[in-house]
């Protein structure tokens, strides 16, 4: 990972697009600080689309999504995208746009598998000592997530043990810096991005993935991290070095929502 004042001014000059995690990426003491929000509104004055995607919830993402100056959230690792309707004439009440959820999957598949996800969950609670569900729970819709940082602390072989049982329930399952998530189906980050992209500006991501940034900062960021050229990792990414197979290929000095706005002030410097 080399320093972030690496990254040729010409590169960060093409960039048109900025797709970003949320959990201690851009929150800091799992709060989004207000110089964050204002990073994301410079990023998107200057003109370049921003879109968080992350493993939360769709119901928690709902009020940041008609708040924040981003072009979408796309949430549940993929499966689910928030569009806020900026083009409405005025905001609703307490400045908030309307919005729209769009879905990867059908009605009936996710019905089906929302059944599935909650026999998995139990199985879970059932064979994992100190295993409890994430406190977000209520918002999801497609997932299932296990609290490992959040609100509470499993070691890292109860960790593992929940994503062994994930797996064995025929799961996809990941880790992020504060829970274990697990779902059925082919979607992931990259799949969401190049499905939201695809949804909302009819292009196709990867013949344009020189022009995009990726900032993350744990192990389920990889798959990003391995497909974008340009990847950030904010420091405290460095909890997580020796487990990741893909690293991203720059880190920033500060850690969390700092680091963020490092991302894009290189982005905004070289405008």
């Amino acid at each position: 990972m080399k320093p972030l004042t690496d990254w040729p001014d010409a590169q960060r000059r093409a960039i048109l697009g900025v797709f970003t995690d949320i959990d201690d990426t851009l929150t800091t003491e799992g709060a989004v600080p207000p110089p964050v929000v204002q990073a994301l509104a410079d990023l998107r004055s200057a003109g370049l689309h921003v879109i968080p995607i992350t493993g939360r919830p769709v119901g928690w993402s709902e009020p940041f999504a008609a708040t924040w100056p981003v072009d979408a959230i796309v949430a549940e690792n993929g499966a689910v995208a928030l569009v806020p309707d900026q083009n409405q004439s005025q905001p609703l009440s307490g400045g908030h746009f309307a919005l729209s959820k769009l879905y990867q999957q059908d009605a009936s598949t996710r019905a089906s598998q929302f059944v599935r996800m909650q026999q998995a969950a139990r199985r879970v609670l059932r064979e994992v000592p100190g295993t409890q569900l994430s406190g977000d729970s209520a918002g999801r819709e497609t997932d299932i997530a296990i609290d490992h940082s959040e609100f509470c602390h499993l070691p890292p072989e109860r960790v593992r043990e929940v994503v062994r049982i994930l797996q064995d329930e025929g799961m996809t399952a990941t880790v992020s810096s504060i829970h274990i998530n697990g779902w059925y189906g082919a979607h992931h980050k990259l799949s969401g991005a190049r499905w939201i992209v695809r949804s909302l500006f009819g292009r196709d991501l990867d013949a344009e993935l020189a022009r995009w940034v990726y900032v993350g900062d744990s192990t389920n960021d990889q798959l990003m991290f391995e497909h974008f050229p340009h990847s950030v990792g904010v420091a405290n990414i460095r909890r997580f070095e020796a487990e990741l197979t893909h690293k991203p290929r720059y880190i920033t000095r500060g850690e969390r929502g700092e680091g963020f706005i490092e991302v894009a002030q290189a982005l905004l410097g070289a405008r």
